[in-house]
């Protein structure tokens, strides 16, 4: 892939954030270091790196997709309240892909794990 400034720049936002950005966060981020970068720009680097493995695309179902710096096996977990992503890194997926392969007979190549719940802030939230 040829250098591009403004890609280092967006990827930079998201490699130096713990959150999962969404494109309009990261264009937001970056346009206060470039104000001439557009949204376009933004979405399609955002996708090429993805395509290209230096970033991870998280489909939200109910929502604007998500980006992630972390590349290593893991699923996130979605609050259906305010639409915070995080990381889950559950130690038996391993397992998990050992039983739906035994169950279908089918080799397991690829595995997106998405769980939706309530956050700890909003069940908090909701119990105020």
């Amino acid at each position: 892939m040829k250098y591009s400034r403004q890609r280092e720049m967006i990827l930079d936002s998201v490699l130096n954030c713990s959150d999962h950005p969404t494109a309009d966060t990261v264009y937001s981020r970056v346009r206060m270091l470039d104000s001439k970068i557009s949204l376009g720009t933004v979405y399609r680097n955002l996708n090429l790196l993805a395509e290209n493995g230096q970033l991870r695309k998280i489909s939200v179902p109910s929502g604007s997709d998500r980006f992630d710096r972390t590349l290593a096996d893991h699923g996130h977990i979605i609050c259906t309240e305010c639409g915070e992503v995080a990381d889950i890194m559950p130690g038996n997926l391993r397992a998990l892909n050992e039983e739906l392969s035994s169950l279908t007979d089918y080799r397991i190549t690829r595995r997106e794990l998405i769980l939706e719940g309530i956050c700890p802030a909003c069940q908090k939230a909701a119990a105020h």
